[in-house]
């Protein structure tokens, strides 16, 4: 039996960068509207001679951004644990009757209460905020990859079966295929939260970074400053959102809901 038999939805690679140029096209007008706001900002800055610790410009802002490196870590790490613990739990009966609790347990522990334990056991700095990045973003991540896992369509699994599929076979060519979409629903969703757990991190775990100046410009009544770091947070989630919505227009262009995204790019 041929793959495209099993998988007869496997895209060609020109369906892969269609599917990307429509979610660009669809961008574009949002990319255009930040890179004026951007450069109107710079402008000004430099115009009326605002001092950077009042109203950085976008360039200070941006070399800021390129340090922040720990929103990437905790995400990608909840990313490699999540997805592998998610597919555990849907081939494990063991494994979803008394693992899955447990992690359903660790997702109701409110965060910043745990912080201060991070604190005393691994001190300020990169280890307690990577961890809680690491915690708010994977919950969402293992939650969409077990329905994702667990949604293969049985008639399809049966019917393979009966060709003489093996096991491996019939996981990438049609369980995870079929996950791939709800898969890329948590991820985007970690991703959104992975800029909040970043700054809450900062909050109650670090002497330093984004948030912990936040809450310094908060107590000294520095709203300028205030605004700006809240939109260079902000951009750092987008950033991540956005480098995931990508993968996925190049992942699974054949799912429907990026065919309707490529159909109205052509309208």
């Amino acid at each position: 039996m041929s793959s495209d038999a099993i998988n007869p939805a496997r895209p060609p690679a020109t369906s892969r960068w269609r599917a990307l140029g429509g979610w660009m096209r669809r961008r574009v007008g949002a990319l255009l509207v930040f890179a004026a706001l951007f450069l109107l900002w710079e402008f000004a800055v430099h115009l009326f001679g605002i001092k950077e610790y009042l109203l950085p410009p976008p360039s200070k802002v941006w070399t800021e951004f390129l340090k922040r490196y720990t929103i990437v870590a905790g995400y990608l790490l909840a990313i490699v644990v999540s997805i592998p613990l998610a597919l555990a739990v849907a081939y494990s009966r063991f494994m979803e009757q008394a693992v899955y609790p447990v992690i359903v347990f660790l997702q109701i522990i409110p965060k910043i209460a745990i912080a201060p334990l991070f604190i005393i056991w691994f001190g300020f700095g990169f280890t307690p905020k990577l961890l809680l990045v690491f915690l708010l973003s994977f919950f969402p991540i293992v939650v969409s990859s077990l329905a994702g896992f667990k949604s293969a369509d049985r008639d399809v699994m049966d019917f393979a079966r009966t060709t003489g599929a093996s096991s491996w076979r019939l996981f990438f060519k049609i369980r995870l295929p079929q996950a791939l979409p709800q898969i890329f629903t948590g991820l985007k969703v970690g991703a959104a939260l992975a800029a909040t757990a970043a700054v809450v991190a900062e909050f109650v775990a670090s002497d330093k970074g984004l948030g912990y100046l936040l809450l310094q410009y908060n107590g000294n009544i520095d709203t300028p400053m205030v605004f700006a770091t809240i939109v260079l947070l902000s951009l750092l989630g987008l950033a991540v959102y956005y480098v995931v919505e990508i993968i996925e227009r190049l992942a699974i262009p054949w799912h429907v809901s990026q065919q309707q995204t490529v159909a109205d790019a052509t309208m």
